[in-house]
């Protein structure tokens, strides 16, 4: 059975860091893209970032460039997501997905075929 979990999510202050990891089980990791959304309640699920299966990566919310980096490590099946200079509009749930198409991963309405179960992340001001 396929599964990706999250962990790392917490509490911290604005101008903090975090970091957030997703481990993938029951599938090929390195032949899937791979990315992160975050949703805060009554708003849709966004895009963070998103990499490829090999590790390029993009970028959706504007308002993390240069701060989130996402990277990936395929012999230990696990993607990151570095979060520096945290603000208190980062707070949400964060969720890992995973998918065999880069467009399924990136592309509206964001239909991955996995997802995990989330984490949260609380930045106070």
């Amino acid at each position: 059975r396929v599964q990706v979990v999250e962990s790392g999510g917490g509490l911290v202050q604005a101008g903090e860091s975090l970091r957030l990891s997703c481990t993938g089980s029951g599938l090929t990791f390195g032949e899937f893209a791979m990315g992160w959304f975050r949703q805060v309640p009554g708003k849709e699920r966004e895009m963070v970032l998103c990499i490829n299966a090999s590790g390029g990566y993009t970028s959706s919310a504007g308002s993390v460039a240069g701060r989130f980096t996402i990277s990936r490590d395929n012999s230990n099946n696990v993607m990151y997501l570095q979060m520096d200079s945290l603000k208190a509009e980062d707070t949400a749930m964060y969720y890992c997905a995973a998918d065999r198409s880069w467009h399924a991963l990136t592309s509206s309405p964001y239909n991955p075929s996995y997802w995990g179960q989330g984490t949260q992340v609380t930045v106070s001001s």
